[in-house]
């Protein structure tokens, strides 16, 4: 079987990590939803979501170290757990971010038609708007990691700047505070928004897990897949602080949680003559979110496809040692949904349900990673660790509990109050999506065709006692 072409460094994972939350894009996109949840704490929920996968950032290191592999988390927990929670974990992760995709697509078109003046674009111009970026993302990735590393680093460098700016130019104008940016006060917390709003923003503060999705495709993979990860979730924590605390100050509550586009708003407001350029970071931000979360997805594919998870035409690459077809079919399914929202009414409430769960699929997501960690330390390392000096990871298991416990109350948490903050209907919609699940889990297993584990054995082996020997099994 071909492998992935190895290109990858420290510096183009670190990148990828941090352009993956594509901060500004998830600020635009995601900020009137935060903030019609949390209202004016909005910068607490993102603290409280940030812990635990700040937390999760450390656990994808330790496990990258251990089982590099491009399925990530799919196949730590083949590895560590057994084969059917692996599949149930791969059926999370599909839905995590596949529905990930379609609520990127159209933003990108509506942005792109704002900087060019068309402020109310119909729905065939939106169509066609989503089609151009997922053309242009389609070649971003299969022409190969080069590309897609040199391209996203470019993209992230307007972003970043741009965060800058609007740092400098937010802070010099502080003034008095709007309407509505005073409410917040420990002792009168809408809770339930706050958790809501925790859900939203795991949305806007994951995809610095790339590099682990990355690792086969990393020069050194048991060394820089995870560090890579630390660096965006630590950084887009940063971005997140700096700039909320100026949205909250200097825009009025009830225009914030009723705009379509939070930071335009912003920028129309404190510094009007600069608005075309924050629209171009907008749009650089959206189109960089859009291809690495297809990234992330088609590296679960394909490891699914070499496990028999998925067919076998899952794991073909082209010539440019790109998964063509993990690739190519969500990015060709999402537009299809985003079609049936824009031209079948009756289909766009359905939709928006299940959109709107992408984010406590995301969540579960990382709650099961968090209990890999846990099982990995409790039965598995020893046996792994035989050739090294015994040792324990106090750390890493306290910060697995600490990811599971609050991951979990998040979760139920968001079953009580999703109904009532987010959609009547999305508590049923998750628990069905769920059950589903279990079925494709007894589906695969009454099949019994994905059943194999592929072992990724990378050539580089220095520093084996520092980094732990992968169990092998080829």
């Amino acid at each position: 079987m071909s492998s992935l072409h190895r290109f990858f460094q420290l510096f183009d994972l670190g990148t990828l990590s941090v352009s993956s939350v594509a901060p500004i894009f998830s600020v635009a996109a995601a900020g009137s939803v935060m903030a019609q949840a949390a209202g004016a704490a909005v910068p607490l929920a993102i603290v409280l979501i940030a812990i635990p996968f700040i937390l999760c950032s450390w656990i994808f290191l330790s496990l990258n170290q251990h089982f590099p592999n491009a399925g990530a988390s799919y196949h730590w927990s083949r590895r560590i757990i057994g084969i059917d929670f692996s599949n149930f974990q791969a059926w999370i992760i599909i839905l995590a971010y596949f529905w990930s995709i379609p609520p990127i697509l159209i933003p990108a078109a509506q942005f792109t038609y704002r900087a060019l003046g068309i402020p109310h674009p119909g729905n065939l111009l939106q169509i066609l708007g989503a089609i151009f970026w997922a053309v242009f993302a389609l070649i971003v990735l299969l022409f190969g990691a080069r590309m897609t590393a040199r391209v996203t680093q470019i993209f992230l460098v307007i972003e970043v700047l741009s965060v800058g700016f609007m740092a400098v130019i937010g802070y010099a104008h502080w003034g008095p505070a709007a309407v509505g940016a005073a409410d917040f006060s420990f002792s009168h917390l809408n809770w339930g928004g706050i958790i809501v709003c925790m859900v939203v923003a795991a949305t806007i503060v994951d995809g610095w897990e790339i590099d682990s999705y990355a690792s086969e495709e990393a020069k050194k993979p048991r060394i820089t897949p995870g560090w890579g990860g630390i660096i965006g979730a630590v950084s887009v924590v940063a971005y997140y602080l700096l700039i909320w605390p100026l949205l909250l100050h200097q825009l009025p509550l009830d225009r914030l949680s009723t705009t379509s586009d939070t930071l335009s708003l912003w920028a129309g407001t404190v510094a009007p003559g600069l608005l075309p350029y924050f629209r171009i970071a907008i749009i650089c931000s959206t189109a960089g979110s859009l291809w690495l979360t297809t990234f992330i997805l088609s590296r679960a594919l394909y490891a699914m496809g070499r496990d028999g998870v998925m067919p076998n035409w899952m794991a073909g690459l082209n010539r440019f040692g790109v998964p063509r077809w993990p690739v190519v079919l969500p990015m060709g399914l999402s537009m299809i949904v985003v079609a049936l929202q824009m031209f079948f009414p009756s289909t766009r409430d359905l939709f928006s349900l299940v959109l709107s769960a992408a984010g406590f699929f995301l969540v579960g997501e990382f709650l099961l990673d968090g209990i890999n960690m846990l099982v990995f330390l409790i039965r598995k390392h020893d046996a792994v660790h035989r050739q090294v000096k015994a040792h324990h990871h106090l750390g890493l298991f306290v910060a697995a509990v600490c990811v599971v416990t609050s991951l979990t109350a998040v979760e139920v948490l968001f079953l009580i109050c999703g109904p009532k903050y987010v959609a009547a209907g999305i508590d049923q919609t998750v628990l069905i999506l769920l059950a589903l699940g279990v079925v494709y889990v007894l589906w695969l297993k009454w099949r019994g065709k994905a059943r194999s584990t592929h072992c990724f054995t990378p050539e580089e082996l220095d520093n084996i006692a520092a980094v732990g020997p992968a169990l092998v099994r080829e």
